[in-house]
């Protein structure tokens, strides 16, 4: 367990470093262009006096520039949270090693990154995707959070739940069989919590349209470099470690 967190560690470096990289690169200009906007009045919705931003950006009364935020803060939020992630993702794997259907361990790690994206990225991002400065009511943002992290939570019961059936219809119906019907299964529980959910519909009239897109799919991206680069890191390591030991 000791190495599997180590190992999980290392690839969370790895990935929050390429993260970082990636949202310099892709994330930050949209941001720049969202606060542009809405500092030039044409933000969403107004804000009450005394009432934040949904996502503060204003200097005034901060200890840090925006800057400094896009550069400096920006790359410690990624690593710090590329660390937790890849721990998490380490303890993990030594609970869903010969337990999701793979026979190696390189395969389980890209198998198990792949099925934690989509359970824990990309279903709540569909379901509530993001939006840039500029979009979005600070009076409704305690709910949206709360709803995006239940979101996240069925997601992952859900995801859990598809496993152990997949596994208890193999031997019945075969892997491949067995994996699709549980997939599916998966994709219609999720799929009708979306439905239920309630939805925010905030975008203000006239709001660029292709803002909101490079964003989210900055954002989106950003994550799936994450999750890839911590599942590719943690194979690598595990391989060499495992070739070493033989």
């Amino acid at each position: 367990m000791r190495s599997l967190l180590v190992w999980g560690l290392l690839a969370g470096l790895v990935g929050g470093l390429l993260a970082f990289g990636f949202a310099s690169a892709f994330g930050e200009p949209s941001v720049d262009r969202a606060i542009a906007i809405e500092e030039a009045g044409g933000a969403a919705h107004p804000h009450e006096p005394g009432t934040p931003a949904e996502h503060e950006h204003e200097t005034e009364g901060e200890g840090f520039s925006r800057p400094f935020q896009s550069t400096v803060g920006l790359g410690i939020g990624a690593v710090v949270y590329g660390l937790g992630l890849g721990g998490l993702f380490g303890v993990a794997f030594a609970f869903a090693y010969g337990r999701i259907g793979t026979r190696t361990p390189r395969a389980t790690a890209l198998a198990l990154a792949g099925i934690g994206f989509v359970a824990v990225v990309l279903v709540p991002f569909l379901t509530y995707p993001a939006n840039p400065p500029a979009v979005g009511n600070a009076d409704t943002i305690q709910e949206r959070t709360g709803l995006f992290f239940a979101m996240i939570a069925i997601s992952l019961v859900a995801a859990v739940a598809a496993i152990v059936l997949s596994r208890s219809l193999t031997a019945r119906l075969g892997g491949f069989t067995a994996a699709t019907a549980a997939a599916v299964g998966y994709l219609v529980v999720v799929t009708a919590v979306a439905k239920v959910l309630p939805g925010f519909q905030e975008v203000p009239e006239g709001f660029p349209g292709d803002l909101i897109w490079d964003f989210r799919i900055a954002s989106l991206g950003t994550s799936a470099v994450l999750w890839g680069a911590i599942g590719v890191t943690f194979a690598l390591l595990m391989h060499r470690s495992l070739r070493r030991a033989s």
